[in-house]
């Protein structure tokens, strides 16, 4: 069955709606700032929040799905049932994730405290059990939803997999209005909100899945043979994916411990995610069944090729928005965040942690260009490996520099680790064949790409400044604000085509092949 994804649609379908997810959950948290600021139930709704997304990263997006995405594709291909395939993988994914959701009814407390120990002793920990006890049941549907996107993905259906999130996000800003306007308690119609958004989105896919064709139902868990191989490519995955959860959990026991942080550094994740989901995750969907396909193929040359490009992509977008977060975190912070009960205090302090972040993200983005090269050879271990030692560096910096810099030691450590894992990957992958091979178009746009980069950071800089003013007028902040991003983008475009970083001849045999 021969499914050729189109590299470059694909990556602006995802792109686009993963686009509006982000900017949806942008107006989430602006309007969550705005009338909780960053207090106790603030924090404990976030923290709430963190506790199901933690678990959905671990056992779907960060582990099952990496093991079965490419199994998948590849029994797709060879039309070997992949239908019985993937209800014996839902079946089990289930069974484990309603155990785990009755399970943390029962351990809420101790869940609470591994994630905010700052929180133990007042108001927030006892909310934040209670919310959380509300709330977990939706990693049961979001991971059940990811596999069922991970299916569509692989038959080169992106779109009704890409929008999934939207629902969140929709549901979220709706119950949030409503809320304010009737004069409900916000923060207890939010945490209602979040397991019937679960649902919401499970049921779009699955409906999806129906009408591509497949059949894909729950049935009795049993352990095929199928399925243990797997579960022996998933364990790896899983370990890996909890490391980085260890990771999460180092940063926000540290900014536990000081009043506000953990907000401060949910609203800083928030913006440097915007340009991560775009792009990283964008690629990282469309990439990993592409080369699963190439591979099983015996299409090395188009595999390299993939990586290449996906790489020039992603840099060509994350570099100039890496920047912008850098030199001017303050303006996008005040302007997007500030305003009810989250002052100026709060911007300046969210904004040093999105400078940091910054500086990581182009690392965040090469992640997810890069693992699957590991993962579409159901190399899981190495990996997991490598995550290990971007935990040790990230533990180190975020707790050993906690007493000097304060919460900035969490978006210290997660920055620092961040480049160790993107490092470890490039190098490690050069056991595969020409799997690590930049090709001479990726050595040629590189250092032009950062100079254009860097020309626009400049430009950015000195129009902030000439706007300081404006961007602290509530009246013409947002449109102070546009023009400034506005300004930006027009200047990155003139300086990567004056240095030749993007070619239009490049840009139409990049369409014409993909």
């Amino acid at each position: 069955m021969n499914r050729k994804i189109r590299l470059l649609p694909a990556f602006m379908t995802v792109g686009v709606w993963t686009l509006a997810s982000r900017v949806l959950g942008f107006v989430r948290d602006i309007l969550i700032a705005a009338f909780l600021g960053t207090g106790p139930v603030a924090e404990a709704f976030l923290i709430a929040f963190a506790l199901p997304n933690m678990f959905r990263r671990f056992f779907a997006e960060g582990a099952f799905n990496m093991a079965f995405v490419p199994m998948f594709s590849k029994k797709l291909e060879a039309r070997d049932d992949p239908e019985s395939f993937a209800s014996d993988a839902l079946s089990g994914l289930a069974t484990i994730l309603i155990v785990l959701t009755v399970l943390s009814q029962v351990a809420m407390p101790w869940l609470v405290w591994a994630m905010a120990s700052g929180f133990a002793g007042d108001a927030r920990f006892g909310m934040t059990v209670d919310f959380g006890r509300v709330t977990f049941p939706y990693v049961l549907f979001i991971s059940l939803a990811a596999l069922l996107s991970g299916v569509l993905n692989a038959m080169g259906r992106f779109a009704a997999a890409a929008a999934a999130p939207v629902l969140l996000n929709v549901i979220l800003v709706t119950v949030l209005v409503s809320a304010d306007r009737m004069g409900w308690d916000v923060g207890t119609a939010m945490v209602w909100a979040v397991p019937f958004a679960g649902i919401a989105q499970m049921a779009l896919v699955w409906i999806a899945v129906h009408r591509a064709g497949l059949r894909i139902i729950p049935r009795r868990p049993r352990l095929t043979p199928e399925l243990k191989r797997l579960a022996i490519i998933a364990t790896p995955a899983a370990l890996a994916g909890g490391v980085v959860q260890i990771n999460l959990l180092v940063g926000r026991q540290v900014a536990s411990h000081f009043e506000g942080a953990v907000a401060w550094l949910s609203y800083a994740d928030r913006l440097y995610q915007l340009p991560l989901g775009v792009v990283g995750i964008a690629i990282g969907i469309v990439l990993l069944p592409d080369l699963s396909r190439r591979l099983s193929a015996g299409d090395q040359e188009g595999g390299l090729n993939a990586v290449n490009r996906a790489t020039e992509f992603s840099l060509a977008l994350t570099l100039p928005a890496a920047i912008a977060l850098i030199v001017i975190p303050f303006p996008l912070v005040s302007v997007l965040f500030s305003r009810g009960a989250f002052d100026q205090s709060d911007a300046a302090a969210t904004a040093l942690a999105v400078a940091i972040y910054g500086a990581g993200l182009p690392a965040f983005v090469l992640q997810k260009v890069w693992s699957p090269i590991f993962f579409a050879r159901e190399d899981t271990r190495t990996p997991f490996y490598y995550a290990l030692v971007s935990m040790v560096v990230n533990a180190a910096l975020a707790i050993g520099l906690a007493p000097f810099v304060g919460y900035l030691a969490a978006a210290i450590g997660t920055t620092t680790a961040g480049w160790a894992m993107f490092a470890l990957l490039f190098f490690g992958a050069r056991r595969f064949e020409n799997a690590s091979t930049l090709d001479q178009r990726l050595l040629r746009a590189l250092p032009r790409l950062a100079i254009a980069a860097l020309i626009m950071g400049a430009v950015l800089l000195g129009a902030a400044w000439a706007l300081d003013d404006l961007l602290m007028t509530p009246s013409i902040r947002y449109l102070a604000l546009f023009g400034l991003v506005a300004l930006g983008m027009v200047t990155y475009m003139a300086a990567a085509a004056v240095t030749g970083a993007m070619r239009p001849r490049d840009l139409k045999a990049a369409l014409r092949r993909s």
